[in-house]
Formats: structure tokens, sequence, C-alpha cells
């Protein structure tokens, strides 16, 4: 009997090289369509099957193993590389991602990062492993192309089908970790930013994110970016809201926010409760709208607001809100968000002839 083909396998070096945001943007954007068919019950639609996330704990505190698998049916990608007719062939993927978190990493010698991603693809015809793929940049760049995502469709769709390439907006990012820097540098380049406020608890952070997008090349130099001293005087006067901590308390409240609403915000860090960085009073006068109903249902016990619909509901349906409207885009990661991105990247890496094990 022969022995099966070693899985491929992608280095966190190599996903980089190909990970783009036309690429990224579409991948998430599919995955959002698809959950909200999750049955696959509409022949040749797409559909996902994704069981909630697991958490295993290990003995000592703050480690944790996160299974998510999923599957995605009957979807296109068309920014992978994959060109010509091949492009509008539907196309499905089997995939788990493991990622743990181990808390102590970064007070090691030498620091270590404290989440570890990796990501599974499995052949559909034998279920066999045929590709293991390092995940971690493809989570925080997931994480944010679900925001630029949502912030398409809840904010700027709202004003027009051509507002997102139009109007000019000022952004508020509360936190400047990787995400907070993630999304500070993506929302210049995919949107008219003309203001830019950024808030860190340690305030040298968040100026050396400012100098950082100031000496990139290709940085909007119509963006005037400013380091605020408080969550409150980054949200004042902010159309796009991104929040990306691990506060256990409240850093958005109403009374900081525009009076005449028009407001979109997108909760994006993991405190003790994936909302404890907004206040309740933001949540009463706002439009919450979720990536999936399960997952909100198993990680939003206590929200005291009502969800009004999952985004890839208003992406499909053009649903999208008033102008008026204060809206949450309440992101906990979907397994369907990494499976399309993983293979996106699979894709547009050998479609460019680069051998696998690299």
């Amino acid at each position: 009997m022969s022995n099966p083909l070693a899985p491929f396998y992608y280095s966190e070096e190599t996903v980089r090289r190909f990970l783009n945001w036309p690429l990224v943007i579409e991948a998430v954007e599919s995955a959002l369509r698809a959950v909200v068919a999750m049955s696959g019950s509409t022949p040749n639609e797409p559909f996902v099957n994704q069981p909630v996330r697991s958490f295993t704990s290990s003995r000592e505190p703050g480690q944790v193993l996160l299974t998510m698998p999923a599957f995605v049916g009957n979807y296109k990608l068309t920014s992978a590389g994959s060109g010509g007719d091949a492009a509008n062939i539907p196309r499905s993927t089997l995939a788990c991602k493991l990622v743990t978190s181990f808390s102590s990493n970064p007070q090691r010698e030498p620091p270590l990062p404290s989440i570890n991603a990796n990501i599974l693809l499995f052949s559909l015809e034998t279920g066999e492993l045929t590709t293991i793929m390092a995940g971690t940049d493809i989570t925080t760049w997931r994480t944010v192309a679900a925001s630029l995502v949502a912030t398409k469709h809840l904010y700027f769709r709202r004003f027009g089908p051509r507002a997102e390439r139009e109007r000019e907006i000022t952004v508020a990012i509360i936190g400047c970790g990787v995400q907070g820097q993630m999304h500070a540098s993506a929302f210049c380049s995919q949107f008219k930013v003309k203001q830019l406020n950024l808030y860190n608890r340690t305030i040298a952070k968040a100026q050396r994110l400012s100098e950082q997008l100031q000496q990139t090349p290709g940085f909007a130099s119509q963006t005037k970016i400013t380091v605020c001293n408080s969550p409150g005087e980054a949200v004042q006067g902010s159309d796009v809201i991104c929040v990306a901590t691990y506060s256990k308390e409240p850093l958005v409240y109403a009374a900081d926010l525009r009076p005449a609403g028009c407001v979109h915000i997108n909760a994006v860090g993991a405190g003790e409760t994936h909302y404890s960085e907004v206040a309740d009073n933001v949540y009463g006068l706002a439009q919450i709208y979720v990536d999936s109903n399960a997952n909100a249902q198993s990680e939003l016990i206590g929200l005291a607001a009502p969800i009004t619909a999952e985004l890839g509901s208003v992406i499909k349906h053009g649903t999208y809100p008033a102008e008026s409207a204060v809206t949450i885009f309440q992101s906990m990661g979907m397994a369907s968000e990494d499976a399309c991105v993983a293979q996106a990247v699979q894709d547009a890496i050998l479609s460019s002839g680069r051998l696998p094990n690299v």
C-alpha cells in the first residue's frame, strides 16, 4: 500500500507574502454571505456548516485551545489568482482552525506571541489532511477585513452605492495593539479617511502608531492623525469607531457619540465578554449586527439588547440602516472566514508557481 502524500505546509512568512486586501475582503465577504444559509437548503447557493467553537483549558490558568471547524459550500473566489472560467466555478472548503492562547508568552525570554493559530484544509473526496497553513496573520487580516466589510455595508451604503469611494470620514481607533494598528492602516488604505483619532491606554503606543503610519509609503497625506488623551476625545466627532482592546470596562459611551447619530462602531475586542468595551447606553440606542447568530447566542450571553440581523443578510438583501442610525458590528470571528481566506491564499500560492511546504 502506498503512503499518502504528506500535507503541504505554508509558513507564516509565505502566507504573509500573499495576503492583500482585495483577496481577504472578498473571501471574508463570501463567508459572511454564506453563513446566512447555514443548512444549504437552497441548491447552488453558498452555505456554511460551522458548529460553535470549543474551548479547552489546560491545568494552568491563561492557557486555552480553541477549535474552530467549518464547511463552506458553493462559494466563489475571483481575487485569488484562479482567473478565467475557473473564477466562476463554485467551490467548497472543509477546514479547521486550531488556536492556542497562552497569556504568559509575552513575558518569556525571548518573548513569544500569546496567540498562535494554524488552519488545516482537508480533501473533500477522501477527508485526508492536505494542507497545514500558519494562521495567525490570517486571523488578524480576516478580523480587520470583517470590519471593512461591515463599515462598507452598515455605514457607507446608507448613503448610496458609491459612498465608500466618495465620502470622507473621521475614524477613531480605540486600542493600538496589533488589531488597532491593522485597522488604522487598512481603513486609511481602503477608505477616504480625513481624520484619524488614536487612543491607547499607554499613550506612547498610540504615538508610535502615528509615526509608523506617517512613514508608511503610500500613506494618504490628506489624513490628519491626532493622538488622543481619552477614549471620549477620540470618539467625539467620529463617523466610524473601531474598538480593539481587552478592556473589562466600557470605553465608548453614548454621551461621546455625535448628537445626530450617523455613527458606526466595529467592536472587535475580547474582554471578559465580547461586549464589555461599549457601554450599555450605546447598545440601548444602536442597531446591533453580528457575523453569526449562532455565535451570538453562545458568546453574547447577557447582552441586554436585541440583535438586528446578521451582516451577511444585509450584504445579501441590501437592507441598509437609515442614515441617522447608530450601528454596531459585534465581530466574534468565524471559522468560515478562516476557511475562505486560507483557501484563497492557497489558490494564490499555487497559481504563482511556488513549491508547497515552504
